[in-house]
């Protein structure tokens, strides 16, 4: 009850400071940042001014430029730094922000006698709890209510002012307009009837087909298609894997008991053992609820678990689940994360002295229903993350080019476009595409289907493209540029030629073998090809840390550089999408399968690690 009233107190003088603010900003306000509404959304009604939201204000990071610099150079393997990782207080003084941008800052929350409620580890990122009443008058503002085709409500703002001379000093302030969706299954999987490919022919290699059915794909087939079966793990005490859960997802451990029962006998323990650790109120370790059985909760979060421990035993996992996206309740004067879960995670990630060296994620949505503003922030946090030597995977979607009937650019023009997802989009993660069959592996292609109770599901294809936000990273410049040229004006106007291309690696990503609520069954996705790749590459650091070397970290310049030749080719296939067949696999680098699948003892091989079967 003390608690209550205090924040009741707290939330009466910020809206009396409102009603007298202490002075006036000593600059015009000016429009910072406006963002049209996307496709999908409609305005309902102006939001309820005391509906209390977790304001998060992006401060300009003193220096963002020398950050970069740091992570390219211990990451290029042809550079005398590579594998020399920064540690916590290096990436925080890099990006910390002036003493004099933080006073600017501090001055204009002040004089609407606002006070911080939060911040990052390097005060870039300063968070104030606010009634919408007050976000509106420091922001010059309105916010409404907002209502996506598949239910979910949100508070935003798509235009905001600042202050002329806070311009220059914060980059982007959310919630306003970012518009990543609220619906309650943004996550990249499909469950979906077997569908069998017409041209699927068994591989004529005994050892792959004797363990590998194309209907219901294993553990053991994985191990035996990337050359992992017999590894034995040595750095367990240092090494580590995590992954993201969003949205109300958590791991069931009695559901990972079972699979691991069945399909990696040895590595039960690992079911019981790993850490789920829960942010901003995310959900905690417990067994599916009536509602979540209802809702089909924490099948991704299943996939993710069983997935990771099915290959990489017995590397330690750790589970994230963070909070956010909770339905809109006008009726309720609390704060409020109001759907923005990637910044929510990463800060605290950064705030850890120490985290996983892989860390996958199932999660994303349309690029263009985030600001570029605030996808570039996001974008320059994940680049910290690996700036300390983590690898960040993110699965590139499930739609090809862009789900179809809905590739209409977001720019107030409604020209028809090919529509990339972010965060996969962003050059400082690793985005991981999905393939089927086994010899040879092509792209991951379910043809839209009709669902026993009449429900219509459009067609399900490895996600990729060209982001419209971020252009080619040096890295990966010469394969982008050489693929578009051999485009010949194939889809000329439907994407950016000059955008970072993704997905940049691949793995099985088509009827993974999986339990949900105690039952059996099969799921596809990215989401699937996601953590299956992290696992595997989990064993490539288990490689290089238990002969003392350091692990991979932010991957994709060594990759693209030397990594490549320890990964199989994809080229058959295309990311069919936007009712076209979208960009096609070819040799080398493409954006619907990367550089390839996994070839395990040869990237350990080229790593300079160690193998121990």
């Amino acid at each position: 009850m003390v608690g209550f009233i205090v924040a009741f107190s707290a939330l009466l003088t910020v809206q009396a400071a409102f009603a007298n603010p202490v002075r006036s900003p000593r600059t015009p306000y000016r429009v910072k940042d406006s963002h049209h509404v996307p496709r999908g959304w409609k305005r309902v009604r102006r939001a309820p001014a005391d509906h209390v939201i977790d304001l998060q204000i992006g401060v300009k990071q003193s220096n963002f430029q020398e950050l970069e610099r740091h992570l390219y150079e211990v990451s290029d393997p042809d550079h005398q730094r590579y594998g020399q990782h920064l540690s916590a207080d290096e990436v925080k003084e890099l990006v910390k922000p002036t003493d004099e941008t933080l006073d600017l800052v501090h001055d204009w929350l002040g004089g609407y006698g606002i006070t911080p409620s939060g911040y990052s580890s390097a005060k870039d990122w300063i968070t104030v709890s606010l009634p919408i009443s007050a976000v509106e008058r420091l922001l010059d503002t309105e916010y409404h209510l907002y209502e996506h085709k598949d239910g979910g409500v949100v508070a935003r703002a798509p235009k905001w002012s600042l202050p002329l001379h806070l311009h220059d000093r914060i980059d982007t302030i959310q919630p306003t307009n970012s518009f990543f969706r609220a619906r309650a299954q943004k996550f990249e999987y499909i469950s979906a009837p077997v569908h069998i490919d017409p041209q699927y022919t068994p591989p004529s290699n005994e050892a792959l087909n004797a363990v590998c059915n194309v209907s219901s794909v294993t553990p053991e087939c994985f191990q035996t298609l990337y050359s992992t079966k017999g590894y034995k793990t040595h750095a367990c005490g240092k090494n580590k894997i995590g992954f993201n859960n969003f949205l109300g997802e958590h791991p069931i451990r009695t559901d990972a008991e079972l699979f691991l029962a069945k399909y990696r006998p040895e590595a039960v323990s690992s079911a019981k053992d790993f850490p789920q650790i829960t942010i901003a109120d995310g959900p905690g370790d417990y067994a599916l609820t009536p509602e979540e059985i209802e809702s089909a909760t924490s099948k991704e979060a299943n996939l993710d678990i069983q997935a990771i421990a099915g290959i990489s035993w017995k590397t330690p996992i750790i589970s994230y689940s963070t909070g956010g996206s909770p339905p809109f309740n006008p009726s309720e004067s609390t704060p409020d994360n109001t759907n923005e879960p990637y910044l929510v995670w990463v800060n605290y990630l950064l705030d850890q002295k120490s985290f996983p060296q892989i860390i996958t994620t199932s999660y994303a949505d349309d690029e263009q229903t985030v600001p570029e503003s605030y996808a570039q922030r996001v974008c320059q946090q994940f680049a910290q993350v690996g700036a300390r030597g983590t690898s960040l995977l993110f699965s590139s979607g499930d739609s090809g080019v862009g789900p179809y009937g809905e590739c209409i650019s977001n720019d107030g023009k409604n020209t028809t476009q090919f529509l990339p997802v972010f965060p996969p989009s962003c050059p400082y993660v690793t985005a991981v595409g999905a393939t089927k069959n086994f010899e040879p592996e092509v792209v991951a292609n379910r043809p839209a289907f009709t669902g026993p109770d009449g429900v219509s599901h459009g067609n399900y294809t490895s996600g990729g493209g060209f982001s419209n936000y971020f252009t080619a990273p040096a890295y990966q410049a010469k394969q982008a540029s050489s693929y578009v040229k051999n485009l010949n004006g194939l889809y000329d106007g439907q994407y950016n030629k000059q955008g970072r291309g993704y997905p940049d690696i691949s793995a099985q990503g088509l009827y993974f073998a999986y339990f949900w609520n105690g039952t059996e069954g099969t799921i596809s996705g990215t989401s699937a090809s996601c953590p299956l790749t992290g696992g595997i590459l989990s064993l490539v650091n288990d490689a290089l840390i238990s002969t003392g070397k350091p692990p991979l970290g932010f991957l994709n310049p060594w990759l693209y550089s030397k990594g490549y030749k320890g990964l199989n080719d994809i080229v058959s296939g295309s990311a069919v999408g936007c009712g076209v067949d979208g960009f096609p696999a070819v040799e080398g680098w493409d954006p619907v399968t990367g550089l390839g699948t996994p070839n395990f003892p040869e990237l350990v091989k080229l790593a300079g690690g160690k193998l121990f079967y």
